[in-house]
């Protein structure tokens, strides 16, 4: 049975980047059948899997050629690195419409082509910390059954954490979304590991897996590949098959219980990040 994950958190945490390392370890050293929906309208979710090629999203297929083209898959879906299938939903044109609308529509057609149930384990990578309209629609509407928030040891993306947090706790009964637990990808602050899992303790999920910073990580988007692709023996690559592991095997999912700001706020500073 296909496994639905959505992966949020703030912008320019390294969200995409953690999914497409997931996605490739999860589908070389474990060997799932693997896709990734990008649903942010840049369209880069996939780019590191399709070796550095920008796909050609649904939105632009369905205003360009119309609904009939979406629904051949040779123009809509790509194939990548050990086979993971790339679809981007992508977006109105800049400053006119709205984003949200283009995940909805994109997922819709996916559930009439019944792509998401011939895989393990299905990826949505989500615009940001956004958790509302068409952004929301993995969470509201049942279409991703676990949520993994991409953190840090830094206060925004902490605060970012507990907003989405409280998205989730107001959609979980309607959809049966659980959180699958906070994935720290590191900005090697001081105490970092510590602080996310006293977060991770006081919301009440776990700290699924703390991924170490490493220069490597942008060496091989400079060469268009995700770790694993670019160099399967490094350290690194080892880091996200570990991480592929955790979520394989994870059967820890809760409605979390998200802090006040003041609770936030009282906890980073103990940790000194806030003067």
């Amino acid at each position: 049975m296909v496994r639905k994950i959505a992966i949020y958190g703030k912008g320019g945490i390294g969200k995409s980047t953690t999914t497409q390392n997931t996605a490739s370890a999860m589908a070389h050293f474990h060997h799932k059948k693997v896709m990734i929906h990008g649903c942010d309208p840049k369209a880069d979710s996939t780019r590191m899997i399709l070796g550095g090629k920008m796909q050609t999203t649904m939105m632009d297929t369905l205003r360009e050629e119309g609904e009939e083209a979406c629904m051949d898959l040779d123009n809509i879906m790509s194939i990548g690195y050990e086979g993971i299938k790339c679809v981007e939903s992508g977006g109105p044109e800049p400053g006119v419409g709205c984003a949200g609308r283009g995940v909805i529509t994109a997922i819709t057609i996916m559930e009439q082509l019944k792509v998401y149930e011939d895989n393990d384990f299905v990826f949505f990578d989500v615009l940001g910390d956004v958790v509302c309209g068409g952004f929301a629609m993995p969470i509201r509407d049942g279409k991703a059954e676990e949520i993994y928030v991409v953190a840090s040891g830094e206060m925004m993306a902490l605060y970012a954490a507990n907003n989405l947090c409280k998205g989730m706790v107001k959609y979980a009964e309607q959809s049966g979304v659980r959180l699958g637990g906070i994935i720290c990808n590191s900005r090697n602050v001081d105490g970092e590991k510590e602080l996310l899992e006293e977060f991770c303790k006081r919301i009440g999920t776990q700290l699924i897996y703390f991924v170490p910073r490493d220069n490597i990580v942008q060496k091989a988007e400079f060469n268009k590949k995700t770790v694993v692709d670019f160099d399967e023996e490094c350290d690194q690559a080892h880091e996200y098959e570990e991480l592929g592991r955790k979520i394989i095997e994870n059967e820890n999912f809760v409605i979390p219980n998200p802090m006040s700001m003041e609770e936030l706020e009282e906890m980073v500073m103990k940790y000194g990040l806030v003067d």
